[in-house]
């Protein structure tokens, strides 16, 4: 899943996309509200942790420009204001969740992950196809109830493809959902990690369970 941090302190930017990686996000920053209502325009980020206070555009023009855009996206909102009229005013503008700075990570990640598991998105921490099992909580796969090794990008990917069961995922949709912004596109690294993947939970060597669609992607069934 891709998040996109957008907070105009590097220390905070830095220490969340190293802390969501760890986590098994895909993470896209942005320093000002102009950079991040661009970023978020032209991709699907699954959520967007904003920083209220932030130069170019503030946190609640970027907020409220996206609600009149239509877009549905989780915007957890991080401010040092604290007084409950300011958090009302954040949550009536369309903000789904709020957080006071300082925070600790433990109380933003699990504020992340509840807003995730609302309807529309994540219906519970278990997916499953066939033989295979993934947590998302414990972050583990098993096959044959047997646990398997996977690297954060090959659980990433497997994750998205397990969430989307049944829908042929394009490459470019994704790049966009597991890569961050800095990835190459015209790499072959889709390819290789769903190979490597293959190898790792297809070990029958039969009724593969990612399908390639020639021209369109991936699936699985």
């Amino acid at each position: 899943m891709k998040i996109l941090v957008v907070d105009d302190d590097k220390a905070i930017r830095d220490f969340l996309k190293k802390s969501l990686e760890a986590e098994y996000f895909a993470v896209d920053t942005a320093e000002d509200g102009e950079e991040a209502l661009a970023l978020a325009r032209i991709s699907n980020y699954d959520l967007i942790s904003l920083d209220w206070n932030l130069p170019k555009m503030s946190g609640r023009e970027v907020c409220e420009t996206l609600r009149r855009d239509g877009s549905t996206v989780p915007i957890i909102v991080l401010s040092v204001r604290t007084d409950t009229s300011s958090k009302a005013e954040i949550l009536n503008i369309g903000a789904d969740d709020y957080l006071s700075k300082p925070f600790s990570f433990e109380e933003f990640i699990a504020r992340v992950r509840a807003l995730l598991r609302r309807p529309g998105h994540i219906e519970g921490e278990i997916l499953e196809v066939k033989n295979v099992q993934l947590d998302t909580k414990k972050m583990t796969v098993t096959c044959n109830k047997k646990e398997i090794y996977l690297t954060r990008k090959e659980f990433m990917l497997l994750e998205y493809l397990l969430r989307n069961k049944g829908s042929v995922m394009s490459r470019g949709m994704i790049m966009e959902h597991v890569w961050d912004m800095n990835a190459d596109p015209f790499s072959n690294t889709i390819e290789s990690h769903i190979m490597s993947l293959r190898r790792k939970i297809d070990q029958s060597g039969k009724n593969k369970i990612i399908q390639t669609i020639p021209g369109r992607g991936y699936k699985i069934e």
